[in-house]
């Protein structure tokens, strides 16, 4: 009979402080739409396997507000299938999945055999948000540590890959894209009040986040910490994460030809196909 696998804790969690703003910079646009252009090529490889392998992904954003999560998700899917692949843009639950466990409106959006599933903000809001702003109790969030862990390793057992990735910038570049927002009036929209709220917490948001990373950074579902001052390298740090994730142990080459599809293509479509 199959068992659970346990869950096991990473040993050295990351850490916001940790996280090395000046090394991590692309100056040359020229540089990073090359990378960019070959790991978007080897994003859609590893797409078309997980499709025709029947295999699942999930693929968790988390991160401070203004820290370019939408700009990320939209680099790392532009090359791929739109078939294959949800994103699902996480606010504040409805009355009607308020009234429920605040995992069931996830659990409804989990991907289909070959697809993935991108959710910009998740089930980690109960660690993050609801704990700093009150909206659950102490020992609700506590407890959540142990239900998040015990959801995604359901995922894990049943064959589903989890990458999670936390985007990080310094309070000044994200006070420096929230001006920048409040005067374009194409990207006013994106600031809301409750990003100033958020803001004014900082400190308390750190500590929630680094709590998250020590109890939910598993060896089988660990946290991917991204530098993302700067946007480029953040895009592409990202795409690579989620590359190499999805990538490990699976054979990413294009499937062989069906045979006899083949011999019916030559007959009907000419011998030299």
């Amino acid at each position: 009979m199959h068992r659970p696998s346990d869950i096991v804790l990473m040993s050295e969690p990351p850490q916001l402080d940790s996280v090395d703003y000046l090394t991590t910079v692309i100056k040359d646009k020229q540089t990073y739409e090359k990378k960019l252009k070959k790991w978007q090529q080897r994003m859609l490889a590893v797409q078309q396997a997980y499709y025709h392998q029947q295999r699942r992904a999930i693929i968790v954003f988390e991160g401070w507000d203004a820290s370019g999560k939408g700009g990320a998700i939209r680099r790392l899917t532009e090359k791929l299938d739109p078939r294959g692949f949800d994103v699902v843009p996480v606010a504040a639950p409805t009355a009607e999945e308020a009234a429920r466990h605040y995992l069931y409106r996830f659990q409804t959006r989990l991907p289909m055999a070959g697809t993935m599933t991108i959710f910009d903000r998740s089930w980690y809001g109960r660690v993050l948000v609801e704990r700093v702003e009150g909206f659950a109790t102490e020992q609700q969030w506590q407890r959540a540590y142990q239900e998040i862990n015990e959801f995604e390793r359901s995922q894990l057992d049943d064959g589903t890959r989890v990458v999670k990735i936390f985007m990080h910038i310094d309070p000044d570049e994200q006070l420096k894209r929230f001006k920048e927002r409040l005067n374009n009036p194409y990207k006013r929209w994106k600031l809301t009040a409750e990003d100033l709220r958020n803001r004014a917490k900082w400190g308390l948001y750190s500590d929630a986040a680094n709590d998250m990373f020590r109890n939910t950074g598993t060896e089988g579902a660990p946290w991917h910490l991204i530098s993302a001052n700067h946007k480029w390298y953040a895009r592409l740090a990202v795409i690579k994460a989620v590359c190499k994730a999805l990538e490990a142990g699976v054979d990413t080459k294009p499937p062989e030809v069906d045979q006899s599809l083949l011999d019916t293509a030559r007959s009907q479509l000419g011998a030299d196909i």
